[in-house]
């Protein structure tokens, strides 16, 4: 399955609340950040109950919450009007860039 074919078949199952413009950016975007933060959760849970030793229980809920993100990553590409697979190769080619001049490492957008 490609970026793009995701991005499709995720947008039919797209239903959320509409009431002013832009609203369907900041429902996704809030979206994305709550699952990411549920991805987060059960990651410390694995440090504070497991001693950082991931089962495979953890690790299939994990993944369950990376779909969920990965949801709203295709919705909010949709929101913005561009395709989930540009998005992807444009970070591909971004990454490349900074490892080939040694910026792989750091912080900031434009290193």
């Amino acid at each position: 399955m490609t970026f793009n074919n995701y991005q499709a078949n995720a947008g039919r199952t797209a239903f959320y609340p509409r009431y002013l413009a832009g609203d369907g950016l900041y429902y996704t975007t809030l979206g994305l950040v709550g699952e990411a933060g549920e991805i987060a959760n059960k990651v410390k849970k694995v440090m504070r109950d497991n001693n950082g030793n991931l089962s495979k229980e953890s690790k299939a809920s994990i993944a369950d919450e990376l779909g969920d993100v990965l949801w709203y990553c295709a919705s909010l590409a949709d929101e913005l009007g561009v395709n989930l697979e540009d998005v992807a190769g444009n970070n591909i080619i971004k990454l490349a860039d900074r490892l080939k001049r040694g910026k792989i490492k750091g912080s900031g957008d434009k290193r």
